[in-house]
């Protein structure tokens, strides 16, 4: 299952920097595409940068009742902004909105093939991850910040040495 995570993880950040290359965070001294794998980070989860995407994995499956098994993890997409300085964070309802839309696009399509970036290149192996379509949370407002998360599940069929 970690390929096909590092791959959603991955694609994630490449739709973004398509989609907003202003939307970067400052992680550990580098200047990158805002999505963040919070279980890789080594900052408490509360310093997450605001207007940044925070990947939760839980509730992993797996279905061994095909001849291919086909592995399963729920991600919990967590943001979270106060606005714009300029308007004294009176705009954080704009700002969430277009956090929503990013990512929406950053979702879609839902699949792409299956990389394995353990070696000094990525290698595309023979099968797709795939997603179900994304459930919203209603927006919640606390310690001055407007966050929502989005959940969807992560799904791929296993490969000989994974």
């Amino acid at each position: 299952m970690q390929n096909a995570k590092d791959t959603f993880y991955l694609l994630l950040r490449a739709r973004l920097a398509t989609i907003n290359p202003e939307r970067t965070a400052l992680i550990r001294g580098a200047l990158r595409p805002a999505v963040i794998v919070a279980e890789n980070e080594l900052d408490d989860v509360a310093s997450t940068p605001l207007d940044t995407f925070s990947l939760y994995w839980a509730d992993r499956a797996a279905d061994l009742t095909e001849p291919q098994v086909l592995d399963s993890a729920t991600c919990v997409i967590r943001y979270r902004t106060r606005g714009t300085a300029e308007l004294d964070s009176m705009d954080r309802g704009r700002v969430l909105t277009a956090l929503d839309n990013e990512v929406n696009y950053m979702l879609r399509p839902g699949s792409a093939a299956k990389q394995d970036y353990t070696g000094d290149a990525p290698v595309t192996l023979a099968t797709n991850v795939f997603w179900s379509t994304p459930e919203w949370s209603a927006a919640e407002l606390r310690d001055g910040t407007l966050a929502r998360s989005v959940t969807t599940t992560l799904f791929s069929l296993r490969e000989t040495g994974e």
